[in-house]
């Protein structure tokens, strides 16, 4: 299972595992690997005429690798952080009656910036079991092997050695649809060296998380869409993490804004915060297995209560939504618990698609499919009209001039945005009925809205500054100098080399050949002056 946290376990955490997730009692031993840090002895070539610190090609890939015991009086002993990491675990627990609960119990961390889940689930399930049998050498030849790997580029498919096997993995891009595999697998030729072909590295199966609840899926992907506070409570920390990750999941494209816990534990720093009746719960998706959490987060107003996830072909019975109130005692039955009322009807199709699978034994896998592409043509329906009426707030290109600063967008009016769903609404699209209306104002409180609409106004932003900037590149700079002084001259040189700056630094999407121009008239402009304002310009940056 993945977790998700403020930084821990190292400068940062969040984890998965085997059987069941660690971290909840963890105290943290010292890391064995960390990334960084080598001494410049250790300095290789990559291959590629660069010099690479040993270890740095493992940073790109993992954070650190942590072996955490655990320790009935302390708890969970790790540093919390602002920055988000993910931890991925494996945890063994084997009979010792000498020790006070009766087990030793041990957990193999690994820590990354990549939310990658399956990948490092595979990875751990590689190199866990044999770590446990030959300790720390084994583990420091597996880490060597992670410092070989090339860097993990978007879209690129790799060929990625751990410990005698070799797995084939695809990077995913942005531009990817959900549930869709770009991984291409040969049929003439048959590479024997491939041990694991992996079609994701990052999705949860998400029928199987979902199979408990699909019943009430769409409303689910409401309250998710809307950042509601939702509580998973599971059996296990593998089945609170993973369903936690399919809710996050099932409104993708659009991002998930708010935080998002898939194990979260009584030893968290934002414990007293979430548990505390004085103020509402923020928008956060919580995932528990504590008993004790029935009572504590009673005042949270959706709470999924699932038991055991069935294994790939069985289907467990259907919960039920039921009323907070009945979320009384620490064995409550399975069910959604709130008195959420959906804005859209339920889609009985999709429905009755899903049953019929199971019906008819259709993999877990399949049905999978069926569900993210329903997900994903539930929100495609719900985006588009915003991003229709978005892009309408972008200025004309025609009133971008080279000579004064780029135009702004307009303002978002939500009234204004409303009235276009009457044509231009979900409808053209979603065969669902109901109050969509009332769906988008409940959406543009949100903190989904907020970040979505925040990421495209940056976007769009950059866009009009790097049309400004191609603009500035068809214009007669030397004839505009000959009509103005050297001040203004050498006032827009240095605005001229700004525009660069922040078009590096900004990644501003720029045509290839516009950058090249700039600086070419940057130099015209600079010989075109007398020597010795030439000799200050060329030195207050590069051109």
């Amino acid at each position: 299972m993945a977790l998700r946290g403020p930084a821990g376990l190292g400068p940062g955490s969040r984890r998965p595992l085997d059987e069941a997730v660690a971290g909840a009692e963890g105290r943290e031993a010292p890391a064995l690997v960390a990334a960084g840090g080598a001494p410049e002895d250790d300095e290789e070539d990559d291959g590629r005429g660069r010099g690479l610190l040993r270890w740095d090609s493992f940073s790109a890939w993992l954070h650190c690798v942590c072996v955490v015991g655990f320790d009935l009086e302390l708890g969970q002993a790790v540093e919390k952080d602002p920055a988000y990491f993910y931890g991925y675990v494996y945890f063994r627990q084997v009979r010792d009656k000498t020790l006070k609960r009766g087990y030793f119990q041990k957990s193999l961390v690994l820590i990354s910036k990549l939310p990658y889940i399956h990948f490092f689930h595979t990875v751990l399930k590689q190199i866990a079991p044999e770590y446990f049998e030959k300790n720390e050498p084994y583990l420091e030849a597996a880490c060597n092997d992670v410092d070989r790997w090339p860097a993990p580029v978007p879209g690129k498919t790799l060929h990625l050695p751990i410990m005698g096997v070799v797995m084939k993995v695809r990077i995913p891009t942005c531009h990817d649809k959900p549930g869709t595999t770009q991984i291409v697998q040969l049929t003439q030729q048959v590479d024997t060296n491939i041990s694991v072909i992996l079609p994701t590295v990052h999705e949860v199966d998400i029928f199987r998380c979902f199979c408990p609840v699909f019943l009430h899926s769409q409303m689910l992907w409401e309250l998710v869409l809307l950042g509601e506070p939702l509580v998973v409570m599971a059996p296990s920390p593998s089945e609170s993490s993973e369903t936690v990750l399919a809710l996050v999941n099932c409104i993708s494209p659009l991002k998930y804004f708010s935080d998002f816990r898939p194990y979260f534990t009584i030893h968290d720093s934002e414990f007293k915060e979430y548990t505390t009746r004085t103020q509402a719960p923020p928008s956060v998706i919580l995932g528990v297995t504590n008993p004790f959490f029935a009572k504590t987060l009673q005042h949270w107003p959706h709470i999924i209560r699932i038991g055991d996830l069935k294994p790939t072909g069985e289907i467990p019975k259907q919960v039920k939504v039921k009323k907070l109130k009945n979320l009384k005692t620490l064995d409550s039955k399975p069910g959604v618990y709130t008195s959420y009322k959906p804005y859209l009807n339920r889609d009985e199709e999709i429905i009755k698609q899903l049953q019929k699978g199971v019906q008819q034994k259709r993999p877990s896998e399949a049905q999978s499919v069926i569900l993210r592409r329903y997900f994903l043509e539930l929100t495609q329906s719900f985006i588009i009209p915003l991003e229709r009426y978005v892009a309408s707030l972008m200025p004309l290109q025609k009133s971008i001039s080279p000579w004064k600063s780029p135009p702004q967008l307009r303002q978002f009016l939500p009234e204004e945005f409303m009235k276009t769903l009457e044509k231009t609404g979900p409808q053209l699209t979603s065969r669902i009925k109901g109050d969509w209306i009332g769906l988008y104002r409940h959406f543009l409180k949100s903190p989904n809205f907020d970040g979505w609409f925040k990421t495209r106004r940056k976007e769009m932003t950059q866009k009009l500054e790097a049309l400004h900037l191609e603009a500035l590149c068809e214009e007669d700079l030397l004839l505009w100098i000959q009509k103005h002084t050297e001040v203004e001259t050498v006032d827009l040189v240095l605005k001229l080399k700004n525009k660069l700056l922040q078009a590096d630094r900004e990644h501003l999407p720029v045509k290839p050949d516009t950058m090249e121009k700039l600086r070419t008239h940057i130099d015209a402009i600079i010989l075109a002056l007398p020597e010795d304002l030439q000799g200050i310009l060329l030195k207050t940056g590069m051109t």
